[in-house]
């Protein structure tokens, strides 16, 4: 989950790699991201599928 979570941060943000003083808000959201990602996977349902 966190690679894709950097990806995606890498990608909205135009930063491969965040300026020292914007590191903080970067690893930040992709922790928050990461999590969020996680959480719609382990609440989503799929039809058909036995639980």
């Amino acid at each position: 989950m966190r690679a894709a979570a950097l990806q995606y941060v890498r990608k909205v943000s135009g930063f491969r790699t965040p300026a020292a003083h914007n590191a903080e808000a970067f690893d930040r959201a992709v922790d928050v991201i990461a999590k969020a990602t996680e959480e719609l996977l382990a609440h989503l349902e799929v039809r058909g599928r036995a639980k």
